[in-house]
């Protein structure tokens, strides 16, 4: 036969007094009415005052401990709620957008930004919607603007196909606006149009900090960043995209995410860029692009290099309707 421990006498000694000091309320009805009743017993003569006494003490024992269970259960209620909604807020940190509402969460996402970091296919929309209007917003109030732009690197045939691909099967023919076909080459010829608008923007407005990075790699949604939120679109407008507020924690997690991405990506040198002229020439985009590193091939005759041009400082909003 085993012998408890000292240790495990003691241990159910604590438990034993813990228990009963959680309901010294049931102990103390128990107690009394244990007490009286015995004395009941053993003293046929005992006073009826002492019993009546005695059983309104146990009852008032017993009305305590049910209004404390009570005390328990909403407190502990309070505390399913609290969690409960602490669990909504973390769900609420994604809306959802659908329609006129991602134009609408855009431009207020524009308003008084002193930042924009962009990582997408080739900037179309960048080109003809956000760049311009977040200049014209930092001329109008005076402050400066930081702009940090990571698209496919147009030099590379491989992630230029690869986007091309990917536009083709997800995004012709679903609604995203775009008629045209996407090529490999129609790809290089955006991808420069951004790189040539990036560099013209700076070279008018001083207060204009704006990096350009070539990433290896086609991406399949596009990520658009400023001071107070983050809009998360796709190709197909038809498609739900997603608003991440600046007060969430997935909004940090994703400021981390996009500076790794521009981390592993090429970056532009756009400081010692070539002066580029309120309407650029076609030579002068040659020289500009053969400045950064980044020479167009040897096929892209006048024409082509006009066509960039265009697309650099007229492009269409891809999703006006």
């Amino acid at each position: 036969m085993t012998r408890s421990t000292p240790q495990g006498a003691g241990h159910r000694l604590e438990e034993s007094i813990a228990w009963a000091v959680r309901n010294a309320d049931g102990v103390v009805a128990i107690g009394v009415a244990l007490v009286v009743g015995l004395m009941d017993v053993l003293d046929q003569h005992m006073d009826n005052n002492i019993v009546s006494g005695a059983t309104l003490l146990v009852l008032a024992a017993l009305v305590f401990g049910s209004l404390t269970e009570r005390r328990r259960r909403v407190t502990d209620i309070r505390a399913a709620t609290e969690g409960t909604s602490r669990a909504i807020e973390d769900l609420a940190m994604v809306r959802t957008l659908s329609g006129a509402e991602v134009a609408q969460a855009h431009e207020r996402a524009r308003r008084d930004t002193t930042r924009w970091v962009f990582k997408g296919g080739t900037g179309t929309y960048l080109r003809a919607v956000t760049l311009p209007q977040c200049v014209l917003e930092a001329q109008r109030q005076r402050h400066s603007l930081s702009m940090k732009i990571d698209i496919v690197d147009p030099a590379d045939d491989q992630v230029c196909g690869a986007y091309a691909r990917f536009r083709r099967t997800f995004g012709q023919g679903h609604g995203d606006g775009d008629l045209a076909e996407w090529t490999t080459e129609r790809t290089r010829k955006e991808a420069y149009a951004t790189v040539v608008a990036a560099t013209w923007y700076r070279q008018r407005l001083d207060t204009l900090e704006i990096d350009v990075h070539l990433s290896s790699v086609a991406p399949a949604l596009r990520f658009d960043l400023s001071d107070n939120c983050l809009i998360i679109t796709q190709d197909d407008p038809r498609r739900v995209s997603l608003l991440v507020a600046r007060d969430r924690p997935l909004y940090d997690y994703y400021v981390t995410e996009l500076h790794q991405s521009r981390e592993q990506s090429h970056k532009l040198d756009l400081r010692d860029a070539t002066p580029l002229g309120d309407e650029p020439t076609v030579d002068e985009v040659r020289r500009l692009l053969d400045r950064l590193g980044l020479p167009l091939p040897t096929s892209f005759t006048d024409p082509d290099v006009a066509d960039i041009i265009d697309k650099a400082l007229h492009a269409e909003d891809p999703y006006r309707r």
